[in-house]
């Protein structure tokens, strides 16, 4: 690992440690010698502070060569509430309302970096992965649930149909991955390559698979838990309307941006924030998929006019400080306690996960006879799980409250290794695949430059 980056002296380094000690400091001290100031100004001193400690954080873990995503997650834990408990939980929760407005620049971003031509040249690489991916990592999360059946609290002593159920609920929800770690990495790195092809391009067409096999095995595994209920087919249709929906929406957005872009020419900084909070809240109302929506928005900005890349570096300009606080706040989120009671079988499952996905990416580089770097490094940006992961399992625990909670509970605790581990396995990967700063020769980025 290298010291410190170029451009970045050792002294700067050691103002922002001082900075970082400083602010943290401060904060613990106003929150223990006036507790009753976080009633007042938590939310906003929270917001300050996690924008603050992740930027700072970020530079210094960056000396270790690690991701900014590790940095603002690092930085939320240890300010949450389960830690120093400088932001306490209920202003981890109202600060959650920027998720909406992230998750939607997020998108927005990986659809404008979805381009016809680099789909068309990896869709057969794409589409052996997806197969191998889903097929490989959704049996080996399964069989490994089935055999830890008796150290899983809701499984312990259960039928064996009982058990195969949640095994196959638990399958799917591992082939899910995190749109957001990508394009966070990307928003930092700004990356070029095959690898960053091949990642963003199956990250962001996943979630759908992922989405319709959920409502699937749902659809399976309620005969098998619930003796006498029926297969339903009828959920499949309503998921179809619903998807059907959302890129219809999403196309609609995309076409009324470019209008914008080409005939009014403003600045785009309250159209996309306008949009991000205003119109997920009504997705969500209409039971539209807000991700999938605004990813298809982004495409065909991208696509089908020539105001890609302006979509691209407004988003990057916007989301400059809303992604700090995202992943802050989802460090923040983490819960510990919950992590540490049953990090044995979490990390037994995050591990086979892992092991999974990278034996399914080589075997689907080989198949599709893909490009060495991604042979050797194309699993590396697969194994991050966040946001939609931690909603499929609230998908999942409406669904069965019988033992619904068990399963969210557990899903937490995975998806926080992930979380943490993910991130720095993909930046290690495009880093030795010599597609991030130094190692590339030539060429634009694949990602607008930050602000």
């Amino acid at each position: 690992m290298s010291t410190v980056p170029p451009g970045k002296s050792a002294s700067a380094r050691l103002v922002q440690a001082a900075a970082l000690v400083i602010v943290f400091g401060l904060l613990f001290l106003a929150t223990r010698l006036a507790p009753e100031s976080r009633v007042i100004v938590g939310t906003i001193a929270g917001l300050g502070f996690l924008l603050l400690a992740g930027t700072l954080t970020s530079e210094l873990v960056e000396t270790l060569g690690l991701p900014h995503l590790t940095g603002y997650i690092l930085a939320g834990i240890v300010a949450g509430p389960h830690v120093l408990d400088l932001v306490d939980v209920g202003s981890v929760h109202r600060l959650s309302d920027v998720n909406g407005l992230a998750l939607a620049l997020i998108a927005l971003a990986g659809g404008a970096e979805l381009r016809l031509a680099q789909l068309r040249a990896a869709a057969r690489s794409l589409a052996w992965a997806m197969l191998f991916q889903t097929v490989l990592v959704l049996l080996a999360a399964g069989v490994t649930v089935f055999l830890l059946a008796g150290a899983i609290p809701f499984t312990r002593g259960q039928s064996p149909a009982f058990i195969a159920a949640i095994a196959l609920l638990w399958g799917v929800l591992a082939v899910s991955r995190s749109p957001a770690a990508v394009l966070g990495l990307l928003t930092q790195l700004r990356p070029k390559g095959p690898v960053t092809t091949y990642t963003l391009g199956f990250v962001m067409s996943s979630d759908v698979v992922v989405v319709v096999l959920m409502a699937l095995a749902i659809a399976i595994a309620r005969p098998m838990v619930e003796p006498g209920a029926a297969f339903e087919l009828a959920n499949l249709g309503t998921l179809g309307r619903e998807l059907l929906g959302s890129a219809a929406l999403g196309t609609t957005l995309g076409i009324l941006l470019t209008l914008y872009l080409r005939f009014v020419k403003g600045p785009l900084l309250l159209v996309l924030v306008g949009v991000g909070f205003g119109l997920t809240e009504l997705l969500r109302y209409a039971h539209l998929d807000p991700l999938l929506a605004f990813m298809v928005a982004g495409f065909v900005v991208q696509n089908f006019s020539t105001h890609g890349e302006t979509l691209l570096t407004a988003v990057e300009k916007t989301g400059a400080i809303v992604f700090v606080v995202f992943f802050a706040t989802a460090g923040a989120e983490l819960d510990l306690p919950l992590l540490g009671s049953i990090w044995p079988v979490a990390l037994a499952l995050a591990s086979v996960r892992g092991v999974a996905t990278w034996i399914a990416a080589r075997a689907a580089s080989a198949v599709a006879r893909d490009e060495p770097s991604v042979k050797t490094w194309g699993w590396s940006g697969l194994v991050s799980q966040a946001g939609l992961t931690l909603g499929l399992s609230v998908v999942v625990a409406r669904a069965f409250p019988e033992f619904g909670e068990g399963f969210r509970t557990l899903a937490i605790g995975v998806v926080g290794i992930n979380e943490i581990v993910g991130p720095v396995l993909a930046k290690l990967g495009l880093d030795r695949s010599g597609e991030t700063g130094e190692g590339r020769a030539d060429g634009p980025p694949s990602i607008a430059p930050p602000a």
